[in-house]
């Protein structure tokens, strides 16, 4: 068994554990369940694409990885400025308890 295996195996595991991810996606209970597996689903892409750019020795593919970890990144952001309470609306006013 070589490391290009080796690589290949990982790659597969991840991706195993990513599809466990979007259970959780499509489950919920709450939103921030949903964002938290979404950012699984990018960090396990990325983990992915970087392990296969390895064993395919295409340099190309990192910069796709490193383009959808910053498309991650934004994707948390704007689920948090989008999700914080503001002054003017308390947990009521959501229909939260």
């Amino acid at each position: 068994m070589g490391i290009t295996d080796f690589l290949v195996g990982a790659a597969v595991f991840i991706l195993a554990m990513v599809t466990l991810g979007l259970v959780r996606i499509f489950r919920g209970p709450t939103e921030a369940d949903r964002m938290m597996s979404a950012q699984l689903l990018g960090s396990g892409g990325v983990a992915v694409l970087l392990l296969l750019a390895v064993v395919a020795e295409t340099p190309a593919i990192v910069d796709v990885a490193l383009m959808l970890a910053l498309l991650a990144a934004f994707a948390a952001v704007a689920f948090v400025v989008n999700a914080r309470v503001r002054p003017d609306e308390g947990p009521e006013a959501r229909g939260q308890r």
